[in-house]
């Protein structure tokens, strides 16, 4: 009778710790699979966009005081899609390390402006709003004066920052 009782508790110990193993074991599995998957679905909601700064010009080839259009290549992420594109700014240039860079869209509705060195003046194509060279707004319907980038000098090359803004509101807001 020893022996059935000893075999019995045996088999049950046995059991007990496989059935405690296989649900460790699904624990584990089923942890290593959600959260990847949490990460990714809340993760974006408070991820920072990280600081991309774009080399443009040397600072020495821009005239003082005359609005420049730079151009570059950058490459566009959009989650697993790249895309390279050209981008451009216009930066006026005050002194050897001094320059104001705004955005190429006008703050009305996200058509692009020219330099009028004629009228010494910005003016949109699309709605007739006209800027002054600081950016303020001479006239037309544009809600805000025109956009600066971020910009940064390092060994005497200029680099900038890209960022879009929302269109037709009277603040700056990033998009």
């Amino acid at each position: 009778m020893n022996e059935n009782l000893s075999a019995h508790r045996t088999g049950s110990t046995r059991r007990e710790f496989l059935k405690l193993f296989t649900i460790g074991l699904s624990s584990l599995i089923a942890i290593v699979i959600v959260i990847p998957m949490v990460g990714i679905l809340v993760g974006t909601i408070y991820r920072k966009k990280k600081l991309r700064w774009a080399k443009v010009a040397e600072m020495d080839s821009l005239p003082v005081g005359e609005p420049t259009k730079v151009s570059w290549r950058d490459e566009k992420v959009d989650a697993f899609i790249r895309e390279a594109m050209e981008r451009d700014v216009w930066a006026i240039k005050h002194s050897a390390t001094e320059v104001t860079i705004f955005s190429p869209v006008c703050p009305h509705l996200g058509c692009r402006y020219d330099w009028h060195p004629e009228k010494h003046e910005f003016i949109c194509p699309c709605h007739g709003s006209m800027y002054s060279i600081t950016g303020k707004v001479l006239g037309g319907p544009a809600p805000r004066p025109l956009d600066t980038l971020p910009w940064k000098l390092e060994k005497g090359e200029l680099y900038v920052e890209w960022e879009s803004f929302e269109a037709g509101v009277p603040e700056k807001i990033r998009v």
